[in-house]
């Protein structure tokens, strides 16, 4: 009987089976390359490849072609602006070397990688140091720079050390870096990459040779992802890649990123082209011509029509916070055109949106949208902050639309200076709000002369309080109620404008606080017992009477030291000091010398002081 399994190879078969065989095992198939991302995969490996840099590459070219290279360099800027990137190919160009074309020196013109380049740009080279000072903070990092920077490079022409987000280390990291650093071995370079160049210390700064890298404006933007869509063989919309420059805020690596997530999410969509409604849902954001429509809808004190079309953004996916950021925004946008006419827009704006623009911008003025930007950078933070964002927008929407009718200050002074007096009940406001921005908005023009205020019946038909027409009788008021502290406000920090009828309008003097008008007008109208406008104007108004007391002070003292006998008494007394000067009227005649004269003459007295040294003269 034979035991042994179906599949058991037989004695037959020349080799003896212990009981051990193992099924065939399958083939591994081949792995797949490994999926890089676009930010990586398209890094720029040579200054012909960075976009948006151009003064610091042509710096760094002409450095080098006069072989006058830095011994350290430092990259400041914004994220994904290319600071890394732009050290690595630094590092690169400093250690270039071709021997099939005879190049062994620094070069920034690379046109094919040499001996050391993939090393240095897959991070691997032994003589290029990469460090990340957020998580290198200490002085026992710097302390291992310091030591290694003695010996000369293994393989390369010289050492380099990166030092990413330089900011980050310690003070003490910083101090043991310095002698090093300003007297480098001739075989050592420097480069530091940092977002935040204020917290670098300045004596670290005054070292290094410092490269601002900008923000990357929009067309180029566009046009470089718009090269990686052909590349990658994807169609984008032009629109689409404009909403992800404009996201991305100028940062390539953002805007990479975006793109990235883009692609994935309308393949999964089963699109052909990637169209901007695409990038609006992947990203939350409200579409461009809707925004325009609520600003309008606002503006105009349509409430409802607002509300009701936050909703529907809202319910398709929209935050309410990016709502408002792009309704401010589009106030920004529209405040630029009523302001510089003729500045060339932003490659990221579309055609029906700069049209729309100009239409606002030509019956909206700069109080109201100065106003509704105001509200929505406030509405902003309350939105993120709030447990219900719909519910906070909603009301932020609502102050806009009631705001809008708002008269500035300058405003609501001249319509109550220019009032006259009526007897009718007084108008009621409108409800929805509208004025300043709903009035221009419905003529569609230019805006519309304030209405002058109605005046109720009860109101008093005119001023009835004391007759006030100068700032001395307010400080005399303040002085005569013993408040003080506003009789020396009153001096020192009001310059008078206007003082009549009730009205007061004054200038503020430098240091003087904003709140003043409010508190002399609760001031007059507890002394006076009449109701009284004050306000501060545009005007420069007249001196303070600290000033006016102060230039009369110092037109005496002038005309007593230009008094012969008391240029005498100084020239004889040397150290002695006029302190002050005082009219015959204020002090009894020392000696009969200095008596008035027969024609009633004030004689004017000069008190000096004499110096301890000088008593005895």
């Amino acid at each position: 009987m034979n035991d042994a399994p179906p599949n058991a190879p037989s004695p037959d078969d020349g080799a003896l089976s212990l009981g051990l065989d193992l099924p065939p095992q399958p083939q591994p198939q081949q792995a797949a390359g490994e999926y890089r991302v676009l930010a990586r995969k398209y890094r720029p490996s040579s200054f012909d490849d960075l976009i948006g840099q151009e003064a610091m590459v042509r710096t760094l070219s002409n450095a080098f072609k006069l072989d006058r290279i830095h011994q350290a360099y430092i990259l400041t800027g914004v994220r994904g602006v290319g600071k890394t990137t732009t050290a690595r190919i630094l590092a690169r160009a400093f250690n270039y070397e071709l021997p099939s074309q005879g190049i062994n020196r620094p070069t920034v013109d690379m046109p094919e990688l040499g001996v050391h380049c993939q090393a240095i740009i897959e991070s691997r080279h032994v003589d290029v140091i990469e460090m990340d000072a957020a998580s290198h903070t200490g002085i026992d990092d710097i302390r291992e720079i310091i030591e290694s920077a003695r010996y000369r490079p293994v393989m390369a022409r010289c050492k380099v050390y990166i030092i990413d987000e330089v900011h980050m280390l310690s003070k003490a990291a910083f101090n043991g870096l310095l002698k090093t650093l300003e007297e480098p071995p001739p075989h050592v370079r420097f480069l530091f990459a940092t977002t935040e160049i204020d917290k670098v210390p300045v004596t670290v700064r005054s070292r290094c040779q410092r490269f601002d890298l900008r923000r990357i404006e929009s067309q180029v933007l566009i046009d470089h992802l718009a090269g990686i869509c052909a590349k990658e063989g994807v169609h984008v919309a032009a629109e689409a890649l404009a909403l992800v420059t404009r996201a991305a805020e100028g940062s390539v690596r953002d805007a990479l990123s975006l793109l990235d997530q883009a692609i994935a999410h309308g393949s999964s969509a089963g699109a052909d082209e990637i169209g901007a409604a695409t990038i609006r849902d992947m990203l939350g954001v409200a579409d461009r011509a809707r925004i325009v429509d609520l600003f309008e809808n606002v503006m105009k004190g349509d409430v409802a029509s607002a509300m009701t079309m936050l909703k529907e953004q809202y319910d398709q996916g929209a935050d309410p916070a990016l709502v408002l950021s792009d309704l401010a925004e589009f106030v920004h946008f529209v405040t630029r055109l009523r302001l510089v006419p003729d500045a060339k827009p932003d490659a990221s704006v579309t055609p029906e949106e700069l049209k729309r623009g100009r239409e606002f911008a030509a019956v909206l003025t700069p109080p109201v949208l100065t106003r509704t930007w105001q509200i929505l950078s406030k509405g902003i933070a309350d939105v993120r902050h709030s447990p219900r964002p719909l519910a906070a927008a909603d009301m932020v929407l609502v102050r806009l639309a009631h705001a809008s009718d708002l008269p500035t200050p300058e405003d609501v002074l001249k319509r109550l200076q220019n009032a006259p007096l009526s007897t009718g009940a007084p108008t009621s406001a409108p409800s929805g709000g509208g004025g300043g921005g709903a009035s221009a908005m419905a003529q569609g023009s230019a805006m519309r002369a304030p209405a002058p205020l109605a005046i109720p019946q009860n109101a008093p038909q005119a001023y009835a309080g004391p007759r006030i027409t100068s700032l001395q009788e307010v400080v005399a008021l303040a002085q005569a109620n013993r408040d003080i502290q506003m009789k020396i406000a009153l001096e020192s920090d009001v310059r008078p404008v206007r003082i009549e009828n009730g009205t007061f309008e004054f200038a503020l003097a430098p240091g003087g606080s904003p709140a003043l008008a409010a508190q002399i007008m609760n001031k007059l109208r507890e002394w006076t017992g009449t109701r009284w406008v004050v306000a501060i104007s545009n005007e420069p108004g007249a001196p303070t009477l600290k000033e006016t007391r102060d230039a009369k002070e110092a037109e005496k003292m002038r005309g007593v030291r230009a008094e012969p006998l008391v240029r005498s008494v100084l020239e004889r007394f040397p150290g002695a000091e006029i302190i002050a000067v005082r009219t015959i009227g204020d002090v009894e005649p020392l000696t009969n010398a200095y008596a008035p004269q027969a024609g009633g003459e004030d004689v004017i007295y000069a008190d000096t002081e004499i110096g301890d040294d000088d008593e005895d003269l």
